[in-house]
């Protein structure tokens, strides 16, 4: 390895920026929404004001602003204010997808209630009864196993990059 600091080359940033966000979108990720979360990641800092965002993406504060909202809904991003300033910044989680797994938990339970609502609604000896009845089933599963399955990852990332 050199004893230099590594050169950014910007234009590849940029270009992975979209890259990415389009990755994510084409997995149902809101389109602003993935395009700011790529923005973060790729900062040293992992943290950026509103104004920088908007200017490095070139888009409205406006749209910044809807889509920092979401990113903080699904827990991979977070709003901070430095001491004496008036600025946000925003930034993303450590170990974001991590973060968001452990929020996940919450929905599922949220969505177990809600189908459980359904099937007493259809009547569960029903063909739509058994359907929504297979969702529970799935999303019972789902946070019963995820637990185990955030240990094992906490487990590799410490192998794997030497963190707890």
């Amino acid at each position: 390895m050199g004893g230099g600091p590594v050169e950014r080359d910007e234009t590849a940033v940029g270009a992975f920026i979209e890259r990415f966000a389009g990755v994510l979108a084409d997995a149902g990720f809101p389109r602003m929404p993935a395009r700011i979360f790529s923005a973060l990641l790729v900062t040293d800092s992992g943290r950026l004001t509103a104004a920088e965002l908007a200017d490095l993406l070139r888009v409205s504060p406006a749209a910044v602003s809807g889509a920092v909202r979401y990113l903080t809904q699904v827990n991979l991003v977070s709003r901070e204010r430095e001491a004496g300033s008036r600025r946000d910044r925003y930034r993303v989680h450590e170990n974001a997808w991590y973060e968001a797994s452990v929020s996940r938990d919450q929905a599922l339970v949220r969505w177990e209630t809600s189908l459980q609502e359904g099937i007493d609604a259809v009547g569960a000896g029903t063909p739509a009864g058994a359907r929504l009845a297979e969702s529970l089933a799935f999303f019972a599963f789902m946070r019963e196993e995820l637990p185990a399955l955030l240990g094992r990852w906490r487990a590799r990332r410490a192998e794997v990059l030497g963190s707890g």
